[in-house]
C-alpha cells in the first residue's frame, strides 16, 4: 500500500543470528538442542510440582508459573528462527511480527514481575515464619500470581498499540532471529519519540520495582540470619532461597551486563546478545538451578522418574 512517498509493508526478513551459511547448521544444532532442554527441564518442573502433594505451596506454585513463562518465553523466537534456519527462508508476515513480539515482551516481563514476588515469598517464610500460613492465604497467592500475569500483559498491549500506527518504509530487514521491538523502532520511518519514552519509562519500572522488591526482601532475609546463633540454622535458612537468589543474580546480570555495560566494538550486536540470554540461556538454566539445589524438587522429580518407570 502506498501513502504518498511512504509505502507499509506486508512482512519482514529477520536476519537471524549470523548471515554465515557455514554456521547455519551449528546454530540449528545449538538452538534445537537449548530449545529441548528447556521444554523437558522446564516441563519437567511443572509436572513435579502438580503431582506431589508436598509442593503444592505458595512458593512452588510462583515457580510452575516461572518454568511456564520460561517455556513460552523461547517458544515465541526459536521454532520460527529453526523453521528459517531449515527452509532457508527469513521471511515473516506483518501480523505474525507483531504477534511474536507481543508475547516476547509478556514473558520477559512476567520473569521480572515472578521473581519479585518469589522474593517477598521468601522475606515473609524466613522474616514471619510464625504467620506464614496466615499472610500467605490461597486468595493472596492467587492475586500475586494473576496480578504479574495482568500487568505484563498490559505492558506488551502499550507497545503494541503505540506501534501499530508506525509506518515502515522500504527496509523491511531486522538485523535480529525474532521481532523485538527496540529493532522494530529503529527500522520505523515515522517517529518513534513517544514510542521510544514510553519504552524507557516502562521498561526502567519493569526492572526496578521488582528489583527494590527482591532487595528489601533480601536485606530483611539477611538481617534476620545473622541473629541466628548457630551456623547450621543459618546454612538451613540460605538454602530454602538459594535457588532463587542464583536465578536473580544470572537474570539481573544479564541485564546490567547487557544493557548497563554494552559492548562499544560492537553496540548493534547488544540488542542480539541481551534477547537470546533473557529468552534461550535464562530459561535453559532455570530448571538446573531449582533442580540442583533444591532438596525438595531433587526428591519430586526423583518421584517422577521412578513413577514412570514403574509404569513402563
Amino acid at each position: 500500500m502506498h501513502q504518498g512517498n511512504q509505502t507499509t509493508i506486508s512482512g519482514f526478513l529477520l536476519l537471524g543470528l549470523s548471515n554465515q551459511a557455514e554456521q547455519q547448521k551449528l546454530l540449528f544444532v545449538l538452538f534445537l538442542s537449548m530449545y529441548l532442554v528447556t521444554v523437558v527441564g522446564n516441563g519437567l518442573i511443572i509436572l513435579a510440582i502438580s503431582l506431589d502433594s508436598y509442593l503444592h505451596t505458595p512458593m512452588y506454585l510462583f515457580l510452575a508459573n516461572l518454568s511456564f513463562a520460561d517455556i513460552s518465553s523461547i517458544s515465541t523466537s526459536v521454532p520460527k528462527m529453526l523453521m528459517n534456519i531449515q527452509s532457508k527462508t527469513q521471511s515473516i508476515s506483518y501480523e505474525s511480527c507483531i504477534t511474536q513480539m507481543y508475547f516476547s515482551i509478556v514473558f520477559v516481563v512476567i520473569d521480572n514481575f515472578l521473581l519479585g514476588v518469589m522474593a517477598y515469598d521468601r522475606f515473609v517464610a524466613i522474616c514471619h515464619p510464625l504467620n506464614y500460613v496466615t499472610i500467605m492465604q490461597p486468595r493472596l497467592c492467587i492475586l500475586l500470581t494473576v496480578i504479574p500475569w495482568a500487568l505484563s500483559n498490559t505492558v506488551a498491549l502499550t507497545h503494541t498499540l503505540l506501534l501499530l500506527p508506525l509506518l515502515f518504509c522500504d527496509s523491511n530487514t531486522l538485523p535480529h532471529f525474532f521481532c523485538d521491538l527496540a529493532p522494530l523502532l529503529k527500522l520505523s520511518c515515522s517517529d518513534t519519540t513517544i514510542n521510544e519514552l514510553v519504552m524507557f519509562i516502562v521498561g526502567a519500572s519493569v526492572v526496578t520495582v521488582p528489583f527494590a522488591l527482591i532487595l528489601f526482601s533480601y536485606f530483611c532475609i539477611v538481617r534476620a540470619v545473622l541473629r541466628i546463633s548457630s551456623t547450621e540454622g543459618k546454612w538451613k535458612v540460605f538454602s530454602t532461597c538459594g535457588s532463587h537468589l542464583t536465578v536473580v543474580l544470572l537474570f539481573y546480570g544479564t541485564i546490567i551486563g547487557v544493557y548497563f555495560f554494552p559492548s562499544s566494538t560492537h553496540p548493534d550486536d547488544g540488542d542480539k546478545i541481551g534477547a537470546v540470554l533473557f529468552t534461550v540461556v535464562t530459561p535453559m538454566m532455570n530448571p538446573f538451578i531449582y533442580s540442583l539445589r533444591n532438596k525438595d524438587m531433587k526428591g519430586a522429580l526423583r518421584k517422577l522418574i521412578s513413577r514412570k518407570r514403574i509404569i513402563s
